[in-house]
């Protein structure tokens, strides 16, 4: 590759390296192993998507700190790996196989020669750097139990992109300023940072009261909604989507009454949430901030209303009038921000993709990073496309080996990306009729 990067710790092969540096090499291997343990992890043989058992064999292993590794290594190899983030937060505890979903939206990576590993992370619920150590970790254990990479490439899927952002400025070099990585590709990413990314929700929650009042009901326990849920209540997703059905029938599009009917479209116009995901939001300001807030945030409030003024129903004046209202604690702003907030200091390659009718995350997050990254300094680092899709979860087979292929192109060359580019490599795959990029 060009002038982008120094050697990156990964490439080369043991024959490259002289007779006289082997002492030199293994003491940096083990200053780097004493400084991140990664622990006596034991791989073993585990059973590949169907998508990919024909081309690839799969490990797994739990880590040191009991977040499970899935490895798929192609049969026919091409040397890169694709280190993955995944999105969420999940908040169950990890289990074995948890991957194995992950692996199988990714499969056409696999396919096509990548190496691919992804952790669980080590407990469920939220906290961007400590999923940021545990993605870190997986690369070392790839590399200590299968093979060394030429090439290294970090891939974050929605919040996961946010946890590949934030270990590309944590992690992305060793102690000696040696890139660990040699390029990030972010999809649908949760590029604007915790502090801006949620408050959407913590305002849905204020809208779907107001004109539902059924979370929580007249006559059970009143609480600050910033919270989710507060300590002592308990609430099943069933029993929530059970109150989405009372208020709006969300579910029964023919069969709502025109009470259901109007407070959705004033809950939807007021909120800006898609129909198809209203649901997911309020489940998410609902078991998400509870574990945001009691788990993480020593139960204080990182939302703030006090100023917004809601729009969109048939009586603004009533509904900000009758919202419940809300500061963000100092403290809890200040913790949620050193976990999860960019700095956009980043120091390798980066392209973001992004799906314009993205739902869940806006595409507007985009332009939120590139300000980040310009205000840094780093905007030549940084190339953003979006792809003319909707699903947030999982965008085109082409789509993504479009991403890899102009990360690759860029490494070699030193060219950074431009939507002409991902377009022309999108159409050299089979499914090119598929290819629709633009500009943010």
């Amino acid at each position: 590759m060009t002038n982008l990067l120094a050697k990156s710790e990964h490439t080369g092969t043991a024959a490259s390296i002289r007779p006289g540096a082997w002492r030199v090499a293994i003491g940096c291997a083990l200053a780097i192993m004493m400084a991140a343990p990664v622990g006596a992890a034991k791989f073993k043989r585990t059973k590949c998507p169907d998508s990919i058992r024909a081309v690839a064999a799969c490990h797994e292993a739990r880590d040191a700190q009991g977040a499970f590794v899935l490895v798929a290594q192609p049969l026919e190899w091409n040397g890169r790996l694709v280190v993955h983030a995944h999105g969420g937060p999940r908040l169950d505890a990890p289990r074995s196989g948890d991957s194995a979903q992950d692996l199988e939206r990714y499969a056409a990576i696999v396919r096509a020669g990548y190496a691919w590993v992804g952790s669980t992370y080590r407990r469920g619920g939220y906290g961007v750097r400590m999923a940021a150590a545990d993605v870190e970790r997986s690369r070392r254990l790839f590399l200590k139990h299968f093979a060394k990479p030429r090439r290294v490439l970090l891939h974050g899927q929605s919040w996961g992109g946010n946890i590949a952002a934030k270990l590309a400025e944590l992690h992305a070099l060793d102690s000696k300023g040696r890139p660990r990585y040699d390029a990030v590709l972010t999809t649908n990413g949760v590029l604007m940072g915790g502090t801006k990314a949620y408050g959407f929700r913590a305002d849905l929650r204020v809208i779907w009261q107001h004109f539902c009042g059924n979370h929580p009901r007249p006559e059970e326990k009143q609480y600050s909604l910033w919270q989710g849920l507060p300590i002592g209540v308990q609430m099943s997703r069933e029993e929530l989507d059970r109150r989405i059905e009372d208020c709006t029938g969300l579910s029964r599009a023919n069969t709502r009454s025109p009470q259901q009917s109007e407070r959705l479209r004033q809950i939807l116009a007021v909120s800006g949430v898609a129909e198809p995901q209203l649901a997911s939001h309020l489940a998410w300001a609902t078991f998400h901030f509870r574990d945001l807030v009691r788990k993480r945030l020593d139960g204080r409030n990182p939302f703030d209303n006090r100023r917004t003024v809601y729009r969109g129903s048939t009586d603004d004046s009533a509904l900000n009038a009758a919202v419940q209202r809300f500061d963000a604690d100092p403290a809890a702003l200040a913790k949620l921000a050193y976990d999860a907030d960019l700095s956009g200091l980043i120091v390798l390659p980066t392209l973001n993709v992004h799906a314009a009718g993205d739902r869940v995350v806006s595409p507007n997050a985009l332009g939120a990073y590139a300000e980040t990254v310009q205000h840094a300094g780093r905007a030549h680092l940084l190339a953003q496309v979006l792809t003319r899709e909707s699903d947030h979860s999982r965008l085109r087979d082409s789509t993504y080996l479009a991403a890899l292929r102009a990360i690759e192109h860029w490494l070699d060359t030193g060219r950074r990306p431009e939507v002409s580019m991902v377009m022309q490599f999108c159409e050299t795959l089979r499914d090119s009729a598929s290819c629709d990029f633009a500009s943010p």
